[in-house]
């Protein structure tokens, strides 16, 4: 007989020992496979991955921005996550966010300071993916509705309110893309800090993550959120009104969504398209999940698969592999991290039978 039983706690330093052992095994088992198949070193193409990562300086700051839009967003839907919130609407949300930050460039951009554009583009921005997340909050909050499906649903409509706006202000007129916003006057575009326009994002996401962890690690609402998430009815009994949480949680999750909308937007990008986001709403659910929610955690969660992502694409350039090859590199990476979790949750042990008398 197989007996699977639920761990007891187990200790945060032998966890990522047993993380750190299922990604060496990853690593070992995809080499083995890529020989088989390519007849190309494994240790070659490891050592590309990490080339393509941080082979120059650019490469290594272009690494640590996407790193920190993964992150963001992750952080973003944590708390609803936490809260047993199933926020599936993260790409939506950003680019709701990214619209919002697009139209104060388009419309403002060289009609006011860019400060004042730029302020204008922070606030509507974390409005916009404030309130987008919010209407899916209000109908669960008062009637109850599936919010996985609600959330879901609505990127899409986020995807095509993007792409109804990028033909209105289309340039050039027919090209059916937005291009380069204010390319030739950078009117609206957030700040560069000495001279690496990488940096901003990463020190915004920086100082987020302190906060985000702050706040569901040290307050009241991170506290009743946290209550929620464990059980509505014993939230109720202690007096925490549920439906309040879901409101201001919601919001709380939008606002960081439309920050790394802006983000995208404003600092990396400089425009716009129902692509922005790139599907890292999705892939956030993993980092997040993968992390137990825990916003320091997330960092190294989202490296690994920042680094998979750009390493894969890397292996595929230099030796001229199928794309597909690289993703079922990366996805076999991912199955073993994803599997260890169970592991680190549950056991397995082994025994006979007992047979019944008579």
């Amino acid at each position: 007989m197989i007996h699977i039983s639920k761990r007891g706690d187990i200790s945060r330093k032998r966890a990522w020992i047993i993380r750190g052992i299922t990604i060496v095994l990853a690593l070992v088992f995809c080499g083995v496979i890529t020989l088989m198949v390519t007849g190309l070193n494994p240790l070659e193409v490891y050592g590309t991955m990490i080339k393509g990562c941080f082979g120059t300086a650019r490469k290594t700051w272009i690494l640590f921005q996407n790193l920190s839009i993964l992150l963001l967003i992750s952080l973003a839907v944590t708390p609803a996550f936490k809260m047993r919130f199933w926020n599936i609407g993260a790409e939506g949300q950003v680019l709701i966010g990214g619209l919002a930050a697009a139209a104060c460039m388009i419309l403002l951009g060289g009609k006011l300071p860019n400060a004042v554009v730029n302020i204008l583009m922070v606030v509507t921005a974390i409005a916009a993916g404030a309130i987008w997340a919010l209407i899916p909050a209000l109908f669960k909050a008062r009637w109850n509705t599936n919010e996985t499906l609600f959330t879901l649903m609505m990127n899409y409509v986020a995807i095509q309110l993007v792409s109804f706006f990028v033909i209105v202000w289309e340039n050039p007129k027919g090209s059916g893309k937005m291009g380069v916003i204010n390319q030739a006057t950078e009117a609206g575009w957030l700040p560069v800090l000495f001279e690496k326009k990488q940096l901003l994002p990463i020190l915004i996401v920086a100082v987020i993550t302190v906060i985000v962890y702050i706040y569901l690690t040290y307050t009241k609402h991170g506290y009743e959120l946290a209550v929620v998430g464990e059980s509505e009815r014993t939230a109720r009994y202690v007096g925490i009104k549920v439906e309040k949480v879901i409101l201001r949680t919601m919001l709380f999750s939008g606002a960081l969504c439309g920050v790394a909308g802006l983000l995208l937007v404003g600092s990396i990008n400089h425009t716009l398209s129902p692509e922005i986001a790139g599907g890292q709403g999705f892939t956030a659910v993993m980092v997040s999940w993968l992390s137990k929610f825990n916003p320091f955690s997330m960092i190294f969660s989202s490296f690994l698969l920042v680094f998979m992502g750009k390493g894969a694409s890397e292996i595929a350039t230099q030796f001229n592999l199928n794309e597909s090859f690289s993703d079922i590199l990366t996805g076999l990476i991912l199955f073993f991290i994803i599997g260890c979790e169970f592991f680190i949750n549950y056991k397995i042990s082994f025994g006979k039978r007992e047979k019944k008398e008579g």
